[in-house]
């Protein structure tokens, strides 16, 4: 049996309430999301070119 097994999981997050949000607290939000999204494709674009540069690697 593997230990992560025995640990309890993450609780999946609610999504926020929008209709409780004013313009500028949605506006801070989306900003938030965009910042998260941007950061997401960094890793993703890092991890693409790592993987293209170990398969050119090993190509030879």
């Amino acid at each position: 049996m593997d230990p992560l097994d025995l640990e309890p999981r993450k609780a999946i997050e609610k999504p926020k309430d929008l209709d409780l949000m004013g313009v500028e607290e949605l506006k801070d939000y989306l900003a938030e999301l965009e910042a998260e999204a941007e950061r997401v494709r960094a890793k993703i674009a890092g991890k693409t070119d790592y993987k293209s540069a170990a398969a050119a690697l090993f190509k030879r």
